[in-house]
């Protein structure tokens, strides 16, 4: 395993972490005495394949339904100096409930103290003020980091950037958890800001949002040859001194093992990457044209700035990644989540579409006269059934 300064609070993180939403029992919670046996032999094997390669980094969050109980059962038969363990509880407009939901983490996880808290969902401006205002949810954990309950205070967001470097510009936060990898680099002026604050980056769902690299489609991994779309990614990601760990969000004790391959090519990233870099630039021209793909999110407005609440530039993004790379069923699972996905993917999907006048909000956009009719024809091509957060099945 290799390991880099986590910012400016000095832990030395693996590059690869170990996320704690996908080996639970339940998304909900649920009394211990009612885990399976099986589940939880399961999680402690998970557990133990991850800290035996040297990803001692174990996160997971109040939302994650049963995950913190379970990691409660074994966690603390460890050797705690050798654990770096982060859960997140999300920011409420009533402190004394964030309060409530920070203890029960704290009790569920059965340590005397947690290394890293993220306060989960800074999504939006009215959830960054519930946490920086004066009594907030910041001040409340800071008075458990006070009682030595805590060590380090982030926060994650799936919000949008600008927000995101709001956050981050507050300087009251150690950390970051945010989405950045190949298919999805909108995020790295907030990751240049993190890294003038000197706070950890820390990279969320690579695999899953990076494109469902678990399951990639054939004409990406031609493309990614002689790596795997996965390790790719991985690659890519890591290349990036600024970013110091990417979250596997194993299932089971093998999900290390493909992400692993990494390792012995982190030295060599300037060699390997630029040719597969620009095979796959050129892979989307081919197929969108080279200057819809330099000019395609140009004065596009944000969902709440059209008519309908359409995100016209995630639909058109999705677009691009199922035609240029194949990645339609990975298209179509984030494409189905718009209208169901709250603050954590807002917006609503181009099925009304030809019922709004998108004239005004398209105003500044080189390619407004054709996009009613493309984000019609990705409705056609990516509607289907209505899908939910993992959290919320």
């Amino acid at each position: 395993m290799q390991y880099r300064r986590f910012g400016r609070t000095e832990l030395s993180m693996p590059v690869f972490s170990c996320g704690g939403m996908r080996y639970q029992y339940k998304r909900q919670d649920t009394p211990r005495w009612r885990i399976p046996r099986d589940s939880q032999q399961n999680l402690e094997k998970t557990i133990a394949r991850s800290l035996s390669v040297g990803i001692n980094h174990i996160e997971t969050a109040r939302g994650y339904g049963t995950s913190e109980i379970q990691l409660g059962s074994i966690l603390p038969k460890h050797q705690r100096d050798r654990l770096i363990v982060q859960t997140k509880v999300g920011p409420n407009a009533d402190p004394k409930e964030f309060r409530r939901n920070l203890e029960k983490s704290l009790a569920n996880l059965r340590l005397d103290s947690i290394d890293l808290l993220g306060i989960h969902g800074i999504n939006t401006l009215e959830n960054l003020h519930h946490t920086i205002r004066p009594g907030g949810c910041l001040d409340i954990a800071r008075q458990l980091q006070n009682q030595g309950k805590i060590r380090f205070i982030g926060f994650s967001t799936h919000g949008p950037t600008d927000i995101i470097i709001q956050a981050i510009e507050t300087d009251q936060f150690d950390y970051v958890n945010l989405h950045w990898y190949y298919i999805n680099q909108t995020n790295w002026p907030a990751i240049e800001a993190a890294k003038r604050h000197d706070m950890g980056v820390f990279i969320i769902s690579p695999s899953d949002k990076g494109g469902m690299l678990y399951n990639p489609p054939q004409r990406l991994v031609e493309l990614c040859d002689p790596l795997s779309p996965m390790v790719f990614n991985d690659l890519f990601c890591l290349s990036q001194p600024q970013v110091h760990t990417l979250s596997i969000g194993a299932a089971r004790p093998t999900d290390f093992d493909e992400h692993l391959k990494v390792l012995p090519l982190l030295d060599r990233a300037d060699e390997i990457l630029p040719p597969i870099v620009a095979r796959l630039a050129q892979a989307a021209c081919d197929r969108l044209g080279e200057d819809w793909m330099k000019t395609w999110d140009i004065g596009l407005p944000q969902h709440h700035e059209t008519p309908g609440n359409v995100n016209i530039p995630v639909i058109l993004g999705l677009r691009n990644l199922a035609l240029a790379y194949d990645l339609v069923d990975f298209a179509k699972s984030r494409y189905n989540l718009l209208g169901n996905g709250g603050h954590w993917f807002p917006g609503q999907k181009a099925d009304c579409i030809d019922e709004l006048n998108l004239r005004s909000c398209l105003a500044n956009s080189p390619h407004a006269d054709i996009i009613p009719s493309l984000l019609k024809e990705t409705h056609e091509l990516l509607g289907d059934r209505e899908i939910k957060r993992i959290s919320q099945s």
